[in-house]
């Protein structure tokens, strides 16, 4: 299984979280890939995906803040 290598973007608290611990992030992890928390939106979100996107049973659909994806922007590698 794969770790967390870091944060992408700013932390809940630099994006106003009070507490600091409940709120979205992103990190990038030691495989390469990505990890998201976010709200679950699968079951709003599932029939109304375009034809051409699917996900797989073990695959959920979450909704992050744009503020979120905005200050992760330049943390993100171009390749």
């Amino acid at each position: 299984m794969t770790h967390i290598i870091r944060r992408i973007g700013a932390s809940p608290r630099e994006r106003g979280s009070i507490s600091g611990a409940n709120c979205p992030d992103i990190f990038e992890l030691a495989d390469g890939n990505f990890a998201v928390i976010g709200t679950d939106v699968t079951d709003t979100l599932d029939s109304k995906l375009p034809n051409d996107a699917s996900r797989a049973d073990h695959e959920r659909i979450v909704s992050i803040t744009r503020e979120t994806l905005v200050r992760a922007k330049a943390d993100i590698p171009d390749a």
